[in-house]
């Protein structure tokens, strides 16, 4: 269940209390005239289930109300109500399945900004896998991964195609691109004042590691399991009782190989830049592509069970 606030300029209110009132699904309505300053107009407070989320607000953008008014959405954790559980059934598919887009949009917008934040989590985990190669500790790698705080942006780039928003776009790409290089120069200036200063010798750079070699070998494995870390990433980013990400960070290689292509500028030794840029490079097209693939399949999907719940609402009244 989810609880939908409008404040509404005075001059649409007549038109979104209509809007409503026509729809079977809000079991509940609030309004409180005059209670909007701004905009000077009302507030309307009504409960719908999660699933008609996304038909109100294009509805409610329809009418204009987002150009001088708000439109916000929270979740209702706990509810009890006969008329909110007849509302559940009358809406299609489950609540767990539906995409709120505009919660979704929100948040990739809100996370994949180039902030000082995200920068020092983007060098702070690509520190911690550059020491962790160093090390050869599995341990420590896994730790980078679910510091590095990169997924959302790379998500962030299937949304926008399939939402078509070039802005979004444009920012996920940019964050990524500035993340990473800065990340990476940051961590190669501190791996080269480690050899000036023989903190980290080359033996120690270039010997064998076992436990973390497979930064710099891509294959082909790189990429199926970037493709189904992403897919399982978005699920988990628009599901409502989603869970994943924990699964998805320490599954793909994007900030141990940040690390590694950092040391290895640092020491000289090209074929451990080349395979961790490969790395790097599959993992990100390959969570890309498969996020912008799982949406597009969820938007379908969801458009099909909501046309089947409609056209069989109606079967019997054509019947009668």
């Amino acid at each position: 269940m989810l609880s939908v606030r409008v404040s509404s300029p005075s001059e649409l209110s007549h038109a979104v209390e209509a809007l409503f009132v026509a729809d079977p699904h809000v079991s509940s309505l609030t309004i409180l005239r005059g209670a909007s300053v701004q905009p000077k107009g009302d507030v309307f407070i009504a409960d719908i289930p999660r699933e008609r989320a996304n038909p109100l607000v294009d509805s409610l953008r329809a009418l204009g109300v987002h150009h001088s008014g708000t439109i916000s959405l929270n979740p209702v954790e706990t509810w009890i109500s006969k008329t909110g559980l007849s509302a559940e059934g009358l809406a299609p598919g489950q609540s767990a399945d539906a995409v709120v887009w505009a919660e979704v949009t929100e948040r990739a917008y809100d996370e994949s900004q180039l902030t000082w934040t995200y920068i020092s989590f983007m060098i702070l985990a690509t520190l911690l896998a550059a020491i962790a190669i160093v090390t050869d500790s599995m341990i420590l790698v896994i730790g980078a991964m679910v510091l590095g705080p990169e997924f959302v942006p790379i998500a962030a780039l299937g949304l926008a195609m399939v939402r078509k928003r070039p802005q979004l776009l444009k920012q996920a790409l940019r964050t990524l691109v500035i993340g990473f290089a800065i990340s990476i120069s940051f961590v190669m200036l501190l791996a080269l004042l480690c050899n000036v200063t023989h903190l980290v010798d080359f033996n120690d750079a270039t010997s064998p590691r076992p436990g973390t070699d497979f930064i710099y070998h891509a294959n082909w494995w790189s990429l199926v399991v970037a493709v189904i870390a992403g897919a399982a990433g978005v699920l988990s980013l628009t599901a409502s009782k989603g869970n994943g990400l924990v699964g998805v960070f320490i599954s793909v290689t994007t900030i141990p190989a940040s690390g590694n292509i950092a040391l290895a500028l640092a020491y000289g030794i090209w074929n451990q830049v080349l395979g961790s840029s490969i790395q790097l490079i599959l993992n990100i097209t390959g969570m890309a592509l498969a996020g912008w693939l799982t949406l597009l399949l969820q938007q379908r999907i969801w458009k099909r069970v909501t046309q089947v719940k409609v056209q069989r609402t109606q079967l019997p009244q054509a019947d009668l």
